[in-house]
């Protein structure tokens, strides 16, 4: 469904004539968006309930999410928890569409929502129960076959990586001890070179789970 209303965060002026804000469904939220941030992805509901099942096993504290978009992946992810959640998006519409779908949700009181790159606004010694990684994994080269979406959302970098390293340096630097990610991929192959990467770490990737074509999502555990 698609409603017209202001988009948050903003002004007439500053979006002349006004802007078309949908509203989807994600799982049990109302997610509202426009064309300048990532349509929501029916798929990736699978994302927020595997983080989800996995709140009880994880260890106290707060659940991080990077490259949030709308916010509509983590906000389902902690929705029925009582777990707080930091959103990061480096987009500053991204981050005003997840405040306002935090206080659609009725969660906007456990939500923080911080607007830069990922190594900016995360400080030295902060960690998190669990962190959710949305970042974009399209190869620059093939960006243009998604017309539709905000490069800034989509192109990864020359391999599709280049973002993924970013959120793979603040899971080593942020995530608890005990604590696990679920971290979303274009392919298998990408799954791959995470794991080479990690290597000398003390995370590791634990599962696999592959989507078609539509992407992958892979479980990374930090031993306690």
């Amino acid at each position: 469904m698609s409603t017209t209303e202001q988009a948050p965060g903003t002004t007439p002026e500053q979006v002349p004539g006004g802007v078309e804000v949908e509203v989807a469904e994600f799982g049990e939220l109302e997610i509202a968006f426009d064309a300048r941030v990532l349509r929501p992805r029916h798929w990736t509901t699978a994302q927020s309930r595997w983080a989800h099942a996995l709140l009880p096993s994880a260890p106290e504290g707060p659940v991080l999410e990077l490259c949030s978009g709308a916010g509509h992946i983590g906000l389902l992810a902690v929705h029925g928890s009582e777990r707080s959640l930091v959103c990061v998006d480096a987009s500053p519409v991204a981050a005003a569409y997840t405040r306002s779908n935090a206080e659609r949700a009725g969660m906007g009181g456990r939500v923080e929502v911080r607007h830069g790159m990922v190594r900016d606004v995360l400080a030295p010694g902060e960690r998190f129960a669990l962190v959710i990684a949305d970042p974009p994994w399209v190869p620059a080269a093939e960006t243009a076959r998604f017309p539709e979406d905000p490069l800034l959302a989509i192109d990864g970098g020359p391999d599709g990586m280049v973002v993924v390293d970013e959120c793979l340096r603040a899971l080593v630097a942020h995530l608890a001890p005990g604590g696990a990610a679920v971290l979303q991929l274009g392919t298998a192959f990408q799954a791959d070179a995470v794991a080479q990467r990690l290597r000398g770490t003390d995370l590791v990737v634990g599962e696999l789970r592959e989507y078609g074509e539509h992407g992958v999502l892979v479980r990374l555990d930090r031993s306690a």
